[in-house]
Formats: C-alpha cells, structure tokens, sequence
C-alpha cells in the first residue's frame, strides 16, 4: 500500500510540494448520475423548467467548479485549467441525465478532483432547478473514469459491475 501523499510524518494534514514534478499535459473525466422522474426529465430535454434552460445553468456550474476546486478541496492546488467540458446524455431508464465532465492542464499535478467537482455541482445545479417538479432525484454512481499524464501514468476505470449503476 502507497504512503498517502497528504500527510507528513507526523501524521499532520499538508499541501503536497509539487514544485519538483515536471510539467505534463494531464487531462481526467469523470462522470456521475442524477435520477429523476420522467416528466422532470421531459421538463429538461423540452426546455420547459421554470427555472430556465438546466442544461445550460449546469453545464456553467460545473466548468465554474471545476476552476475554484481549490476553493472548495481542502489542499487541492490551484491549477491554470485549460480545458473543462461538461456534456449531459438523457437517459429513460432509469429516467435521469449521465453528467460527463473533461478537464485537462498542462501543470505539475492532476485535474481528478477538478472533474469530480464539476460532475457534482452540475448535479447540484440540476436538483436545484428541478426540485420543485421533483424532490426524490437521487445523485450517485460520481466516479474518475479515467486520467492521463503524470508521473503515474494513465488510468481507465473498469466498466460497472455493481447494481445500482445507470445504464450506459
């Protein structure tokens, strides 16, 4: 097992020193779930929510996450992002959106939690704009799909096994 990077000796919470790491070109997607009903489903794809035009609000809130995570992550570093995308996929069955978020950097560390942040806050954004329609929607199945560049090397998630997973 791998030493956890953001502790020091002591056993004491700490901002890992990347000022040694080479700059690469690191790029991570991650991808998350947000179940609803039909109709507020309806209401999303028609363009119909009160609210105004979901996708869009949430599409902004997860690319507007994905640059302040360092905001919001206790010792995540703040990165010069040169890429995040945010795409949502309508799903019937179950009824719900599959979030998407791609985020890239030429820097000294990854974008993980970046494209984790923005999956969830556009999920966020989603349950905000559609609650009145549909306060059971449930946000799950939030996972790094994959990552690339580093001193560690890429990595590509295996598919779902487990129950519970939306359809893809």
């Amino acid at each position: 097992m791998s030493k956890l990077t953001h502790l020091d000796d002591a056993g004491r919470a700490r901002m890992v020193d990347v000022g040694a790491k080479q700059v690469t070109q690191r790029t991570a997607v991650a991808e998350g779930f947000i179940a609803m009903t039909p109709e507020a489903l309806d209401l999303v794809v028609s363009g119909g929510a009160a609210k105004g035009d979901v996708l869009a609000a949430a599409r902004i809130a997860g690319i507007m996450a994905a640059k302040r995570t360092s905001e919001l992550i206790p010792l995540c570093h703040p990165l010069a992002i040169t890429k995040a995308a945010v795409t949502f996929t309508p799903e019937d069955a179950p009824a719900g959106l599959h979030i998407r978020a791609e985020v890239s950097v030429g820097g000294q560390t990854g974008v993980e939690m970046e494209a984790l942040t923005a999956v969830s806050v556009a999920a966020l954004t989603i349950y905000d704009m559609l609650k009145a329609v549909d306060r059971a929607m449930e946000i799950g199945a939030v996972r790094l799909v994959s990552k690339s560049g580093g001193r560690s090397g890429d990595y590509v998630a295996p598919p779902r096994t487990h129950a519970g997973s939306p359809k893809r």
